[in-house]
């Protein structure tokens, strides 16, 4: 239908987008009915419906035909347009499909092939660097092997070598840092995976530091420079080289013991080994005293023997103490270098006397002895005056002499011994004249 050509089609209400079917159908259906008739005329509306539909159909008809030349016009042009882009675009896509493959085989082929090579050359050097850690963990294994068969001593034809707990020491922290080094690309890295190295460290690495741990544990216990308990020839068979000897073999034990201890990872770090070692010797030395003073205090004929021993374990003490006041720490390999001589928080720390003094909190070694010792001595003494009977009497009216001796005792095992005389610090008798006082009155408190 033209635009000039009147319709009575209301073609604006059919194209309002807010149009409804229902709607229209109710006006309609209202406009031909009285809403109040039972039952309702519906042909009327839908002869309307019908007509407009026939309508439409009619105009539609009439619009096709009259452009039916038109329409086929722009059928064929329409056609002719997509077969030309259609051709184009095959062309396009042929040579798209030609360069994809030239690109297939020239790059995603080889790179498909280069990154297999990378791959391969990729293991090959994680498998040659984990090859090396395992090389270097056994050369160090056969390393502390020989310098553990170095050390010698009790149980070997050879002659004992000190030194090498040192040495054996530096191999072992060598070793902690390799299997320290855990992290990706690092060269521990899987090796707890590789079966010779677990062997290596069940077998070897784990034994051979408790035995070197143990036989620096076992020097340091052993220690003894005193002489008050050697006469004559015995005397003089301690000579200068023996006792040199004795320092420089229990400095290899200190070292040993410093290097071996656990080192931890964000915090400062102590030497627990060594104090343990050290502070154990002490305990032993403490507790021996003890009980022979003890003893002897109940039989007072053997009282002058005991004081005598009790000096010389004194006499040690104190020359444990020069030996570890001139001792350095050494250079830790597994520490950061803010932490590389024991804990630069502490003051003064520069020698194996200050960490032993601050985890006792005293001043000396043999302050430390003689309060510790006066301390449990207050007890045994009261036993015996509590029970009564002989040994009490005969402490009772030897009280004066058993104050000289003590006071006695106390200043000449406050001493260096004979051998270190002039080397080092000696303690004058008047030093010690507190420690004497509270050793005596440890003993005389209790007589009454």
């Amino acid at each position: 239908m033209s635009d000039g050509e009147p319709s009575y089609i209301d073609y604006e209400e059919f194209l309002d987008p807010d149009f409804s079917a229902t709607s229209f159908a109710n006006t309609l259906v209202l406009a031909t009915n009285n809403p109040s008739d039972t039952p309702l005329d519906l042909s009327t509306p839908l002869s309307r419906v019908l007509f407009d539909v026939q309508d439409i159909d009619t105009q539609i008809d009439t619009l096709t035909t009259q452009s039916a030349l038109p329409l086929l016009d722009y059928t064929r042009d329409h056609a002719a347009s997509s077969g030309n882009i259609l051709d184009e675009v095959e062309g396009q896509v042929a040579s798209l499909t030609e360069s994809y493959k030239t690109l297939e085989k020239e790059v995603i082929e080889r790179y498909e092939v280069a990154e297999q090579v990378r791959l391969t050359a990729e293991r090959l050097c994680q498998t040659v660097k984990m090859g090396r850690a395992v090389a270097r963990c056994l050369m160090l294994g056969r390393q502390l092997e020989v310098r553990m068969a170095e050390i010698g001593g009790i149980g070997s034809a050879k002659r004992e070598d000190h030194r090498a707990m040192v040495r054996s020491a530096d191999t072992l922290l060598s070793l902690r840092e390799i299997f320290a080094a855990t992290g990706p690309g690092e060269e521990g890295e899987g090796l707890d995976k590789v079966n010779v190295v677990n062997t290596l460290k069940n077998e070897l690495i784990n034994p051979g530091e408790r035995s070197i741990i143990s036989r620096a544990q076992q020097v340091v216990k052993e220690f003894s420079m005193s002489s008050l308990l050697t006469t004559g020839s015995q005397a003089s068979a301690s000579t200068f080289a023996q006792t040199e000897d004795t320092k420089s073999r229990t400095t290899s034990a200190l070292l040993t013991l410093y290097l071996l201890s656990p080192t931890p990872v964000n915090a400062s770090f102590t030497p627990t080994l060594l104090l343990g070692a050290l502070q154990e010797y002490l305990q032993t030395q403490l507790k021996s005293s003890l009980a022979s003073l003890a003893r002897s205090l109940a039989t007072l004929p053997t009282l002058d023997r005991t004081l005598l021993e009790i000096s010389a374990r004194c006499q040690n003490i104190v020359a444990l103490e020069t030996l570890l006041e001139s001792t350095k720490p050494p250079a830790h390999p597994l520490l950061h270098e803010t932490h590389n001589q024991l804990d630069k928080t502490a003051p003064n720390q520069t020698n194996f006397l200050q960490p032993l003094l601050h985890a006792l909190d005293t001043s000396s070694l043999p302050s430390y002895f003689w309060r510790s010792l006066a301390s449990n001595l207050a007890p045994r003494v009261q036993d015996i005056m509590q029970r009564g009977g002989v040994s009490a009497r005969t402490l009772r009216s030897n009280k004066d002499r058993v104050r000289d001796a003590m006071r006695d005792c106390v200043n000449r095992g406050s001493q260096l011994p004979g051998t270190l005389a002039g080397k080092g610090k000696a303690g004058t008798v008047g030093s010690w004249e507190r420690e004497a006082a509270v050793m005596v009155s440890s003993i005389s408190g209790q007589i009454r």
